[in-house]
């Protein structure tokens, strides 16, 4: 008899810390759901129960589960060994297909987390400025290495401290917390520190508070103030990278980032970072230069054919369009079901936020309704829909959402809103 997710879990708890790898999946209550399989829009537990799935791995799964063009070159890949320690040709392969799109004439550095591509990204910031500040925005989340794991104080131009043991207060204080959508919090920032700030970093659209849209002029002024200073603006496509267009949120903003850290996509479901800006900057890192970043498994060779042939699927296939559809008509069928609530989305990222006010910032996401969502939460895994578990995260769409799969989704949601 196979064992249900619940002694799963007991087992789990008594190997990994609250028995989980990521703490998000631990909100999952009364305990996580135990994956068995997951084809297309949906993930299938251990129970047998089938859930259409808006997790999608946090952002990386753009084609759905297990997409047969991408697992049939994965599986011929394999049979040629997975880890060299040498150079492979599909590394450059799919390097050149990021930089057309993200960097035309630029460089790539690949690393194996988002957390790794930011931690690099403010590394080779400090080192080309010779400056030491880094400037992030309350809200934006850029993995888990000590120099982003801060949070605002009572005003936005005071130090960074640290939302988590372990990160010294002596290197928390390198990193300035302004206020997402508020240029004149970043403007007090430059006048005071100006000087020797290396680089500001933000998530363009933030998808790690809910989903946040930048305002009309956010980031035209963002690009502004960090020109005028002679900073570096770092854009963190880790999420947005591949999934607002194939030039990513640069793009689809017309803006130009000096920094472009991107992850999830780009390794179709596989470990993966990457660190992208012109030539120029990227010819500090090491061996080139003397920014150090080393890895075993930099550009491992599987990561390498799953995210080439994730992309060559997402030009010939039209995907973006089709994930981005599904989700504005999900959007448009939950306008007007009775109860307060703000949808946020912009293309295939979408969140609800049980409040009747607009979010434009952290402090407003802050503000909604968590326990309801939760409560929300719960009761569409009971009818089969997986969102995350999390206010903070992001509802994704992919290719496989087809129009069925939306309208029964949309209906489950209007069966939970009507019971709550």
């Amino acid at each position: 008899m196979a064992e249900s997710s619940r002694e799963l879990f007991e087992e789990a708890k008594k190997i990994f810390p609250g028995g989980v790898n990521s703490p998000v999946r631990a909100a999952v209550k009364p305990y996580p759901f135990f994956v068995k399989y997951a084809k297309g829009a949906y993930v299938y537990t251990e129970e047998g129960n089938r859930l259409i799935d808006y997790v999608l791995g946090y952002g990386p799964l753009i084609l759905g589960h297990a997409n047969d063009y991408v697992l049939n070159k994965i599986k011929e890949g394999l049979n040629n060994g997975w880890l060299f320690g040498a150079p492979n040709k599909n590394e450059i392969n799919l390097g050149k297909k990021i930089i057309s799109y993200v960097k035309p004439g630029g460089k790539i550095r690949y690393v194996n987390s988002g957390t790794e591509a930011t931690m690099t990204a403010i590394r080779l910031a400090r080192g080309y400025t010779n400056r030491k500040y880094l400037v992030k925005f309350d809200g934006c989340y850029h993995g888990s290495h000590d120099s982003v794991l801060v949070q605002a104080g009572s005003a936005a131009t005071e130090f960074g401290v640290p939302n988590t043991l372990g990160v010294p207060n002596d290197v928390a204080k390198l990193t300035l917390v302004a206020k997402y959508n508020d240029l004149n919090s970043l403007e007090n920032i430059f006048r005071n520190y100006g000087d020797e700030i290396a680089a500001v970093i933000v998530e363009p659209v933030i998808g790690n508070m809910g989903v946040i849209k930048p305002n009309k002029d956010f980031l035209q002024g963002l690009r502004k103030i960090t020109k005028d200073y002679g900073s570096l603006l770092i854009f963190d496509e880790v999420i947005t990278g591949f999934r607002l267009s194939m030039g990513g949120a640069q793009k689809y903003f017309n803006i130009d980032a000096d920094i472009v850290t991107l992850g999830k996509i780009i390794g179709g479901g596989f470990p993966v970072g990457a660190v992208v800006s012109k030539s120029e900057i990227m010819d500090y890192i090491t061996p080139e230069g003397k920014v150090f970043n080393a890895g075993t498994f930099n550009a491992h060779p599987i990561t390498m054919i799953a995210g080439l042939y994730t992309l060559e699927f997402m030009e010939k296939n039209n995907v973006i369009d089709k994930a981005s559809n599904s989700a504005k008509i999900l959007n448009e069928l939950l306008l007007d079901y009775g109860i307060e609530y703000t949808i946020n989305r912009v293309e295939s990222m979408m969140q609800i936020f049980f409040t009747d006010k607009e979010i434009n910032n952290a402090d407003d996401a802050r503000m909604a309704n968590k326990e309801l969502y939760t409560k929300f939460h719960e009761s569409l895994i009971n009818k089969g829909v997986f969102i995350p578990p999390s206010q903070f995260e992001t509802m994704f769409t992919s290719y496989e959402h087809n129009e069925d799969i939306i309208n029964y989704t949309a209906e489950k949601i209007k069966e939970v809103i009507k019971g709550m």
